[in-house]
């Protein structure tokens, strides 16, 4: 199934942080929080302003984002758990290697 958001949303799918602590110690899942981070996935075709004129998303597809920890709406597309939210949802660009 191919989904494209419509206006100013973007699909998000979570980044899935580390199992372990630094000092070795295993978290299970009822401890850990959900991921703030994620990759964009799709984005929609952007806002009109009141002239009519669209405004594109200042994100693309591929970029690594980070988001509120209640963001978004969660769906299921081809069995992937992912996220639909607007770009206003958005918290920041993340750059550069970790």
């Amino acid at each position: 199934m191919k989904f494209r958001p419509l206006h100013d949303r973007v699909l998000v799918k979570r980044i899935e942080q580390d199992e372990k602590t630094s000092g070795g110690i295993i978290i299970p899942d009822t401890a850990k929080e959900k991921p703030m981070e994620g990759k964009i996935i799709a984005v929609g075709s952007g806002t009109r302003n009141e002239a009519g004129k669209l405004t594109p998303l200042d994100v693309k597809a591929g970029d690594k984002v980070l988001f509120g920890k209640w963001s978004g709406t969660e769906v299921k597309v081809d069995g992937e758990d992912l996220l639909i939210m607007k770009e206003s949802d958005l918290l920041g660009i993340i750059e550069g290697k970790k």
